[in-house]
């Protein structure tokens, strides 16, 4: 984002979004392995590929927090359908732009998970940058605290 890629400039041609599907699941295999809870914390089109990890894996995958997921695939509607098999407590955030909101509610609304949070800051950018002081010095100590008490509000993990 903020200067070249060298793994995609390898590539030889513009990577898909999908293509970092594999990385997320190799995460996924070695946090399973290690017993350890896991939850899947992404930024735009990034949280959008957490949906479609933890509906393939939903006994892995302990929650998802999403900042600014969207329909960002070729497959449109293809985040709100995995979306549908989630049932790991969900965490959605976004700008306060209304189509970010709007695609975010949507992708949530798709859950029938009981536990699901949609935070519309009143301050934020895109992205999990609005966690990052220097990208959102208006909204970014209130967003951590909203990210915060999903995380805290977790149930314990077991070992």
């Amino acid at each position: 984002m903020y200067g070249p890629n060298d793994t995609a400039r390898r590539l030889g041609k513009p990577p898909s979004y999908e293509q970092a599907k594999p990385d997320l699941e190799a995460v996924l295999d070695w946090a399973t392995a290690k017993h350890l809870p896991v939850v899947l914390w992404g930024s735009s089109y990034a949280a959008s590929l957490g949906f479609e990890v933890a509906a393939e894996h939903p006994q892995e995958v302990s929650a998802i927090m999403a900042f600014s997921p969207g329909e960002y695939f070729e497959d449109m509607g293809a985040v709100a359908r995995a979306a549908a098999k989630v049932r790991a407590p969900i965490y959605v955030t976004s700008a306060p732009d209304a189509g970010e909101v709007s695609d975010a509610k949507t992708i949530l609304a798709a859950s029938p998970a009981r536990s699901k949070i949609q935070s519309i800051p009143q301050f934020g950018v895109h992205g999990a940058s609005t966690l990052i002081e220097a990208q959102d010095p208006k909204g970014a100590a209130e967003n951590w605290k909203h990210a915060l008490a999903f995380l805290n509000a977790l149930p314990a993990a077991r070992p």
